[in-house]
């Protein structure tokens, strides 16, 4: 029984939601919007998956729209990302679909002991688009319920859409070409 990796970094849940992201010119690109490019992501972030069907995309799509509105929900009292102000699964439709990709995993809990010391983890026979799903699900749990996620913010530079954690607590975009084009937006406005 493979071991479930520790979503608590947030790196997977952040490659995730960041399949949305702002297209350059003012709009949102989805790298989902095509089957090839959720082969792709899946490629690298599960290299040695057996090929999907066709409806699996649809569903990991799905997934990552309950993601983005976990996340959503995790950022409040700060404002959501402006495609989540737009369009969002509602809490509980989110819960329900995220919920449904844990429970299919049926992990078992793994103790060992070892020369690296004393380690919990969880285990399953899962396999294939079910693995994938509950893999995702629970690296969204683990970031969105652990230390990370009261540093959790959604980029407020124009025509981002990115989440992100805070390196400190004064930040307030993703990175600082976002925090450059916020800057020349006030200056533009300031001087209209």
């Amino acid at each position: 029984m493979p071991a479930l990796p520790d979503g608590a970094d947030g790196r997977l849940a952040l490659a995730l939601v960041g399949t949305i992201a702002h297209d350059g010119e003012g709009g949102v690109a989805d790298h989902f919007a095509e089957d090839h490019q959720v082969d792709a992501w899946l490629a690298e972030h599960f290299p040695g998956l057996a090929p999907r069907r066709h409806d699996e995309a649809e569903r990991l799509r799905a997934l990552r729209f309950a993601a983005r509105s976990a996340f959503a929900a995790a950022v409040a009292p700060h404002p959501a990302s402006r495609v989540e102000r737009q369009r969002r699964m509602s809490d509980r439709e989110a819960g329900e679909l995220l919920t449904a990709a844990l429970a299919a995993l049926d992990a078992k809990p793994a103790f060992t002991i070892g020369e690296h010391g004393v380690r919990w983890e969880s285990a399953t026979a899962a396999t294939g688009q079910t693995l994938v799903e509950g893999t995702l699900a629970l690296a969204v749990t683990d970031f969105l319920t652990g230390p990370l996620a009261p540093r959790l913010r959604s980029c407020q530079a124009p025509r981002c859409v990115r989440y992100f954690v805070q390196d400190h607590g004064r930040q307030q975009w993703c990175k600082a070409s976002c925090g450059n084009r916020a800057r020349a937006a006030r200056f533009a406005e300031r001087h209209r």
